[in-house]
């Protein structure tokens, strides 16, 4: 071995850090960012996720499906809802193997119907069946479904609490809760400890503004917002105002619609696709913060 003199061991300490430090900012850039929304009692979830309504009941080959899960989860999109009634369970069980070998980076949901959320014994018998179709030991969120012929919200707190301090699940809250729902919500005991209310929520529905949105924002409770790309029968990506919007921000219509779920930072949004292709287009939302031109052209052709 030659011995190197001072200098030229210092040029190749700095060459050293020099290329540590590009190799670091490489590495960095590559990972996809990350966006969060705070709970009202503590804790963060991911601001963008997916959904699972209509996967595994064969709209798509099962592996096309998982595929687009993958991606999804590979892009920043963290957060995955489903329930127990999703392909009456089959919803759950794929996206078992999809988070298998990376569960603790996936913030992940499930619903119980208010058919089993009548009892205590229901409501547990179902998060159990729920944990095992996904192959893990606890829920990142669970949520009651909707309201239903459930008069006794008090029960339904004291099983997610419980369920909580055993460790089954770190958060709950509810879907589809209107303002009278939530409000008798709160004035149960326990009940401020809800964490989200998962509601539908996107350019052509934006019914939720004129009550349900603000009482939640005065409560510090985010929304989770599903269907944000609007119902099959909407037609909103192919609307000619919003595609304008995209193209100059150089996005699809899709990410461009997310983002704008997205744009209050107190919203979690869940899109489904059983597409690569359209999961690629609706992860660019974690990169768009939309500009005040785009805001009032989406609102002038969108009216709350």
């Amino acid at each position: 071995m030659k011995t190197m003199t001072r200098r030229q061991f210092g040029q190749a300490c700095a060459a050293g850090i020099a290329s540590g430090i590009i190799f670091s900012t490489m590495a960095w850039a590559r990972q996809p960012s990350v966006r969060t929304v705070k709970f009202p009692q503590g804790g963060t979830a991911p601001a963008l996720g997916m959904g699972s309504w209509r996967l595994a009941q064969g709209r798509h080959p099962i592996s096309q499906e998982e595929a687009a899960l993958g991606t999804g989860l590979s892009l920043g999109m963290t957060l995955i809802d489903t329930a127990e009634m999703y392909g009456s369970g089959a919803a759950e069980r794929m996206i078992s193997r999809v988070i298998a070998g990376k569960r603790d980076s996936v913030f992940l949901v499930s619903k119980v119907l208010p058919s089993n959320a009548g009892s205590a014994s229901g409501i547990r018998r179902a998060c159990a069946n729920s944990l095992e179709r996904l192959g893990t030991d606890h829920l990142d969120l669970y949520l009651l479904h909707w309201r239903g012929d459930i008069g006794d919200l008090g029960a339904v707190v004291d099983t997610f609490e419980a369920l909580k301090a055993e460790g089954r699940i770190r958060h709950w809250g509810v879907s589809n809760f209107g303002v009278a729902d939530m409000k008798e919500l709160m004035s149960v005991a326990g009940g401020s400890a809800c964490a989200t209310n998962q509601v539908p929520y996107s350019l052509v529905n934006r019914r939720i503004e004129s009550d349900l949105l603000p009482w939640c924002e005065q409560n510090g409770m985010p929304i989770m917002a599903y269907s944000p790309l609007g119902s099959g029968s909407s037609g909103l990506l192919r609307n000619t105002v919003l595609a304008k919007v995209a193209a100059r921000r150089g996005v699809a219509p899709a990410a461009m619609a997310i983002a704008w779920t997205l744009r209050s930072g107190r919203v979690i949004s869940i899109p489904e696709s059983g597409s690569v292709e359209h999961m690629r287009e609706n992860a660019a939302a974690l990169e768009l913060v939309l500009e005040k031109q785009d805001i009032a052209e989406l609102d002038a052709e969108f009216p709350a």
